[in-house]
């Protein structure tokens, strides 16, 4: 296995946290199926006719396809509702194509419900997937004998735009819409930034991080992952168990653990570090929004949009998903879901390049390094940890 990967910086802003929780995703260890383009492909409700489309600077050019249909777009609870990134996209969409209609599902489950439908030969009813990670990609693959996802990014406009350090499928099924550096958030006016993973086991930090399950919460095994990858699969363990034994609280979820933070039940959360996207302004108090990149590093955590191989729509939904890559789109998601835009050159504006903080050193886990192993870690990381 190759142990790690190594991000280069991006150079755009991020985005407001439409809930930091954002990307919190349904939770589970990761992997997934590798995919082929379903038969079912040509079947479209879809005619082209030559209709001017605007682009970002007002003018217009090229033609646009005249779309029709209802498009079934699986998701997370965060990313639909008002003022939410989904719910921006499903607008704007349905105003260029008016014969369109969006529906978003958001299974309690995430894309567990996925791939059960897909192991048991149910319909899986959706056309795509927004919000799927490299470990939860990993999962369906590692679950699954057949294709849950098509290989469909060729047929994408615009993933070729994308910031090639996020691409995270080999197999160009996953086309990234935005990313997220997992870090601390602290209050300053209650400890010091701890600078490094070490530092965590002081005395001075006792009783003082909460932290997610990495069962369960993205942010949660986002940061187990990001433990692995500095103390290696056969220390992290240890490290955990110095964790426990320094009073580190396990909550379920993002949303839980922010909440007990905000109470002040604890100096230190796992979080984004978009943090301060959210958290400026008027009657702030910002000592308690610091972001600590510990061994100068953040957790990239990128999402990405993924065509079902059973969709009844596959251009429809590759429409929608090209549609997601556009500049004036690529700042929405940014600023509503508060992450940083997928492609290159996309700056949100704002308050954005001011507040969004990015890592010295990104890291991540490929695909690769995460295939076969991902599952285990985050289970014996249950037995040892999560269980006491």
């Amino acid at each position: 296995m190759r142990r790690r990967n190594f991000l280069t910086r991006t150079g755009a802003g991020l985005a407001s946290l439409t809930a930091l929780s954002g990307c919190t995703g349904d939770g589970g260890d990761g992997t997934e199926s590798a995919s082929t383009e379903s038969a079912t492909d040509t079947e479209v409700t879809e005619s082209a006719t030559d209709t001017e489309s605007v682009t970002d600077e007002g003018t217009t050019t090229g033609t646009v396809e005249e779309l029709s249909g209802t498009l079934s777009v699986a998701t997370y609870s965060s990313f639909v509702g008002e003022d939410t990134a989904g719910n921006w996209l499903k607008s704007e969409f349905e105003s260029e194509h008016p014969d369109v209609t969006v529906e978003f599902e958001t299974p309690e489950n995430g894309l567990n419900q996925y791939i059960q439908r897909k192991s048991e030969g149910a319909p899986i009813d959706a056309d795509l997937f927004v919000g799927l990670n490299t470990g939860e990609l990993v999962r369906a693959d590692e679950q699954l004998d057949e294709a849950l996802f098509a290989t469909a990014s060729d047929r994408i406009e615009g993933a070729d735009t994308v910031k090639p350090e996020l691409q995270f499928d080999p197999d160009g099924r996953v086309v990234p819409y935005d990313t997220g550096y997992i870090s601390l958030v602290y209050d300053e006016g209650e400890v010091d930034a701890p600078g490094t993973f070490d530092a965590l086991l002081e005395p001075a930090y006792e009783d003082a991080l909460i932290a997610q399950n990495a069962q369960q919460s993205d942010p949660g095994r986002a940061f187990l992952l990001w433990t692995i990858y500095n103390k290696d699969p056969d220390g992290y363990l240890d490290y955990w168990e110095g964790l426990v034994d320094n009073g580190v609280t396990i909550l379920s979820d993002w949303e839980p653990a922010y909440n007990a933070y905000s109470d002040e039940e604890a100096p230190m959360v796992v979080s984004y570090s978009t943090d301060q996207v959210f958290y400026h302004g008027e009657g702030v108090d910002m000592s308690r929004h610091q972001i600590g990149f510990l061994n100068d590093q953040g957790y990239a955590n990128p999402e990405g949009m993924a065509q079902f191989a059973d969709s009844d729509d596959a251009e429809l939904a590759r429409a929608f998903a090209s549609f997601a890559l556009t500049a004036p789109a690529q700042r929405e998601i940014a600023t509503r879901n508060v992450q940083f835009p997928a492609v290159e050159g996309v700056d949100p504006g704002g308050d954005f390049g001011e507040y969004a903080l990015e890592p010295p050193e990104p890291v991540t886990f490929t695909y690769d390094e995460l295939s076969g192993n991902v599952s285990g870690w985050i289970d014996e990381w249950a037995r040892q940890i999560a269980s006491n």
